[in-house]
C-alpha cells in the first residue's frame, strides 16, 4: 500500500530517514508550500524565497532520482493553506493511511501533525550528530548544562581535531584568540553570490507579489538553492575566509556586513549541507596548513557545540521554552526594529543589515540588537518572534534557546550563567560603529550619553535583587555602589527618560 512521505522545507537532503525509510517505486512524496508556515510570522521576503526555491529544487532532484513528488506551490488554485491539509488532499487521492515524516525542527509543527487521522510514523532526524537521548543522558542529573563540557563530548565522538583522546593543540577550546576587534580592512569579498536561474526567478516574483508588505528587502538576492551552489560556496570561504574567521568572528564593521563569516548556516539547517561534512572540510583545512587551529576550532565549536546543544536545550525543556520570560519584560518592541530611524549606530547599522540581506552575525544579534532589547525590558516573546521573522536561517529549535535563553536571559539561566549584557564600551572595543554615532560612548550621563551605558546600569539595579549574589556579577554591584549616590539617581533618571522617549514612539 502507498505511504506518504512528508519532507518539509528544511528537510531537504537525500538520506533524510523518512526518504531512507520508504520505497521510491511505491510511495509518494509530499511537499508543500502553504501559507501556515509562510507566514506564521511575518518572515523575511528572503527567507521566503530561499526555502521555496530550494524546495522546488530538491523536488526536482527527487524525481530525477525515480521518486513520485507530490508539490503544491503556493499560488496554485488548489493549495490547501496547511501542511495538514495537504496530507489529508494527499491521502484522499492515494487511498493511502499511512505517512512517513522525520522529525520537525518546530513544537509547532510537531503538535500538528499529531492531529491527523491518519497512521503517522515520525523518524528521528539524523541528520544531527547527537540524538535526543545523548543528550538527555549528558543532561541527567547536571547543575548546569554549560555547552563546553557537551562540546567535548562531541569532539570525542566524531574524532574532530582530536590526537588520540585529547585534543589537537593541547586544548579543548582557543576562543582567547577569537577576539579581535575590528580591523582596519578586509581581504575577503564575502559569500558566493548566485545569479538566480529560472526557477528562483519564478519565486522571486511570487515572493514579490504576495509577501512584499513584509519587512526586508528582497531585491539582490543571492543566496545558493541547491546542494552543488551551497557546496561551491563552502568550498569559496574555507579557501579565502576561513583563515581570518577565528581572529575576527565577534568584530562588527558598519561598512562589512559578513566580514570572514562562513554564512552557512542557512544552508545547514534546510539540509543543503551536511553539518559533519561541512566540519570535517574545516578540519583537513587546517590538517594541511591552510588555516590556524583557533580559525577550525572555533568554526568546529559553533557547529558540533553550539548547534547541537541549543537543539538538545530545545526539546529537553519542551513546547513552552519560547514563551518564557523569568525577567519579566513586557515592553513591545519598538519601530526601531523594523526600521525606523534611530540615533543609534549600532543599531541603526544592524537592523539596516539584517532587513537588506536577512542576515546579521552573532554577536551583532547577541550584543546589539538584543542586548539592547534585554536592557531595555523588551518582551521576550516578541524579540523571539521577530529573530524567527529576520533571518534566513532562523527556525524555532536553533533560533528560541538563542533569543530566549542566551539572548534575554529569559529561560531563568538555563543556558547563560548570566545575562550577556554590556554597556556601550563593548560595542566601541568591538566594532567601528561608535566613530560615527550620534551619541558619544565615553559619555556616562548627559544628553549624549550612549544609551546602552544608561541602561546597563539601569537593568542591574531593576534586577538586584535576582543577580547579586550571582558570582559573575558582584564586581559589577561593587562598582555600581561604589558610584556617588547622587551619580547613580541621575543614572537612573535619565535612563526612566529614555525609556519613556521609547515608549511614546519617539526617535532615540
Amino acid at each position: 500500500m502507498v505511504k506518504l512521505v512528508l519532507v518539509l522545507g528544511d528537510q531537504l537532503s537525500a538520506n533524510l530517514s523518512a526518504l531512507q525509510a520508504a520505497d521510491k517505486y511505491v510511495d509518494v512524496v509530499v511537499m508543500a508550500e502553504v501559507m501556515d508556515e509562510a507566514s506564521y510570522v511575518p518572515h523575511h521576503p528572503k527567507k521566503i524565497a530561499f526555502i521555496f526555491a530550494a524546495m522546488r529544487k530538491f523536488a526536482a532532484r527527487l524525481r530525477d532520482d525515480g521518486w513520485t513528488v507530490d508539490y503544491f506551490k503556493i499560488d496554485a488554485e488548489d493549495n490547501p493553506k496547511s501542511l495538514n491539509a495537504a496530507l489529508m488532499d494527499r491521502a484522499q487521492a492515494h487511498e493511502a493511511t499511512d505517512i512517513l515524516t522525520t522529525q520537525a525542527g518546530e513544537w509547532r509543527v510537531i503538535q500538528a501533525l499529531e492531529e491527523l487521522p491518519l497512521n503517522v510514523t515520525v523518524l528521528p532526524d539524523d541528520r544531527f550528530i547527537a540524538t535526543h537521548k545523548e543528550f538527555e543522558d549528558w543532561a541527567d542529573g547536571r547543575k548546569a548544562l554549560r555547552m563546553e563540557y557537551f562540546y567535548r563530548d562531541m569532539r570525542r565522538k566524531t574524532g574532530l581535531m582530536m590526537e588520540g583522546d585529547k585534543p589537537a593543540g593541547g586544548q579543548w577550546n582557543f576562543d582567547h584568540d577569537n577576539r579581535k576587534s575590528a580591523p582596519g580592512s578586509v581581504d575577503y569579498a564575502g559569500p558566493m553570490r548566485f545569479k538566480p536561474d529560472a526557477i528562483v526567478q519564478e519565486v522571486l516574483d511570487l515572493v514579490a507579489d504576495r509577501f512584499s508588505q513584509n519587512f526586508g528587502d528582497l531585491d539582490g538576492f543571492w543566496f545558493a538553492t541547491d546542494q552543488g551552489q551551497a557546496r561551491r560556496h563552502l568550498t569559496h570561504w574555507i579557501a579565502k575566509g576561513l583563515p581570518k574567521f577565528g581572529d575576527f568572528q565577534d568584530a562588527m564593521m558598519g561598512d562589512e556586513r559578513f566580514l570572514y563569516h562562513a554564512i552557512v548556516g542557512l544552508y545547514i539547517n534546510v539540509g543543503l549541507l551536511d553539518p559533519l561534512e561541512v566540519c570535517q572540510a574545516v578540519e583537513e583545512a587546517w590538517k594541511t596548513g591552510d588555516v590556524p587551529i583557533n580559525a577550525a576550532e572555533g568554526f568546529i565549536r559553533q557547529i558540533i557545540g553550539w548547534r547541537e546543544y541549543v537543539r538538545g536545550i530545545y526539546f529537553r525543556e519542551g513546547p513552552d521554552y519560547a514563551q518564557r520570560n523569568v525577567l519579566e519584560h513586557t515592553r513591545d518592541l519598538p519601530p526601531l526594529y523594523w526600521g525606523e530611524k534611530t540615533w543609534m549606530r549600532c543599531l541603526d547599522k544592524a537592523v539596516e543589515q539584517t532587513r537588506e540581506e536577512a542576515y546579521a552575525h552573532h554577536i551583532q544579534r547577541l550584543m546589539v540588537t538584543g542586548n539592547f532589547a534585554v536592557l531595555a525590558g523588551i518582551a521576550p516573546g516578541q524579540v523571539h518572534e521577530w529573530y524567527l521573522a529576520v533571518y534566513a536561517d532562523a527556525f524555532e529549535w536553533v533560533e528560541a534557546p538563542n533569543t530566549v535563553g542566551m539572548s534575554q536571559f529569559a529561560d531563568g539561566g538555563i543556558i547563560a550563567s548570566k545575562p550577556y549584557i554590556s554597556s556601550g564600551n563593548y560595542i566601541d572595543k568591538m566594532s567601528d560603529y561608535c566613530k560615527e554615532c550620534s551619541y558619544k560612548v565615553k559619555d556616562k550621563t548627559g544628553p549624549d550619553a550612549c544609551p546602552f551605558n544608561l541602561l546597563y546600569w539601569h537593568f542591574l539595579d531593576r534586577h538586584r535583587p535576582r543577580f547579586k549574589d550571582n558570582h559573575r556579577m558582584g564586581n559589577m554591584y561593587r562598582v555600581w555602589d561604589r558610584m556617588d549616590a547622587e551619580k547613580r539617581e541621575t543614572v537612573l533618571a535619565e535612563a526612566d527618560a529614555f525609556l519613556a522617549k521609547l515608549d511614546a514612539g519617539e526617535t532615540v
